[in-house]
């Protein structure tokens, strides 16, 4: 299965702590990303999964993730899965075969969790453009490897628009309206416009009263 589902889906989130992002590469582009891709899962009934590291020293996620999930799992391994998260995925979708994973650093903690849930038969995609480290080469090795790996690399519009399937979904003007709302702050430059525009011409016309 190459598509991702909704029903068959958690997104889960890496480490965004408060701590760590200042050092982040990006960081606000990358926890801004993070809580789009929360808001769209919460609206189409997707279970939305936090993970902090260490959190007595690293502090914990920043609070636009953190009151986004449902569940936030502390631990201290680098891969979330020696903690407990596989069977914490089960417990809050038992259908969910597919987990999409974001977070931070890209290179270490979100890696390693991504390897993990592999190893445990999951399928993984995992969001570049919501996860980062503190050095950009490090990220994109991150990217490399986990491809090679078998973990599937996207970016958060593959990942909503896969999601809803259809523009005739009952939320597609609801997540459209979060996609819409992020971009908000770049409308100004016409290059910035034009995904908004392209969503817009996904959508069905309203037919005229």
């Amino acid at each position: 299965m190459d598509t991702m589902i909704a029903q068959a889906s958690t997104l889960l989130l890496v480490d965004y702590q408060a701590r760590l992002m200042p050092a982040i590469h990006d960081a606000d582009a990358v926890v801004a990303t993070g809580v789009l891709l929360a808001q769209a899962a919460r609206v189409l009934n997707i279970p939305v999964i936090g993970t902090e590291q260490n959190p007595a020293g690293l502090g914990s996620n920043v609070e636009q993730i953190r009151t986004q999930c449902r569940l936030t799992l502390a631990k201290t391994h680098f891969d979330a899965c020696a903690d407990g998260l596989v069977q914490l995925l089960q417990d809050v979708n038992p259908d969910g075969r597919q987990v999409v994973v974001a977070g931070c650093e890209a290179h270490v903690c979100m890696l390693q969790t991504a390897l993990g849930l592999l190893r445990a038969g999951k399928q993984v995609w995992v969001v570049a453009n919501a996860s980062g480290s503190r050095r950009p080469a490090d990220q994109a090795a991150a990217m490399a490897r986990l491809a090679q790996a078998g973990a599937t690399i996207v970016t958060h519009e593959m990942v909503l628009f896969e999601w809803l399937g259809d523009c005739r979904h009952p939320k597609f003007r609801d997540v459209l309206k979060i996609v819409k709302a992020a971009a908000a702050p770049a409308a100004t430059a016409p290059a910035a416009t034009a995904p908004a525009a392209h969503s817009r011409a996904l959508a069905p016309a309203t037919p005229a009263p």
